[in-house]
């Protein structure tokens, strides 16, 4: 059963009782009037804003002297994370120099590379470099014959699943990525030819 069921049926409130109960009243009458304060010594207590009663921090708070083992342990405290975070920023900034360092040297070494390679291409004469690209027209030929007459074998069988088209075009992006770089290559070497 739920509580509104089992409440449901027990007694019924009367509307006093279900009513909610009054919020208490305030009477203007006990309130004493300012006239009637002054007088009275139970004003010794309050607090006036007008007076210099209020007790703030001086500015050189941090450079008084340690009194208490709280304030030489927020000292201390204070000296270590500011050398943890003085020594943070050093190894972030000498790592960073690192990266730096290592990205010239990485650069400089392709750029080497890459001038190398060009040069090979250079040396070829037309008639070699003509060769060099109807070999490799023949070789990525073949290659894709190779792989179509593959995949012909295997659909016949009914063995032909995605993972062997899967592989089949991963070798296919394999060879096209080889391919574009090899004619950026050639293509450079030529127009360093003709300059």
């Amino acid at each position: 059963m739920s509580y509104a069921e089992i409440a449901s049926k027990g007694p019924k409130q009367t509307p006093e009782e279900a009513a909610a109960p009054q919020p208490p009243q305030i009477s203007v009458d006990d309130v004493p009037s300012v006239s009637d304060l002054a007088g009275s010594s139970s004003t010794s207590s309050l607090v006036d804003v007008d007076t210099p009663s209020v007790r703030t921090v001086p500015s050189d708070f941090a450079e008084q002297d340690i009194k208490t083992e709280t304030q030489a342990a927020r000292v201390e405290r204070e000296k270590q994370q500011a050398e943890h975070d003085r020594f943070v920023k050093e190894s972030a900034d000498r790592a960073r120099a690192e990266a730096d360092l290592a990205k010239k040297k990485a650069k400089s070494k392709a750029r080497k590379a890459d001038s190398w390679i060009v040069k090979q291409f250079e040396g070829l004469s037309d008639g070699a470099s003509g060769a060099l690209v109807a070999a490799n027209f023949v070789a990525v030929l073949g290659l894709s014959g190779f792989l179509g007459f593959k995949a012909w074998g295997l659909y016949e069988r009914g063995r032909l699943d995605m993972s062997a088209v899967g592989l089949g075009l991963g070798v296919l992006g394999a060879v096209g990525v080889v391919e574009s770089v090899f004619a950026s290559y050639l293509n450079k070497a030529k127009g360093k030819k003709s300059q």
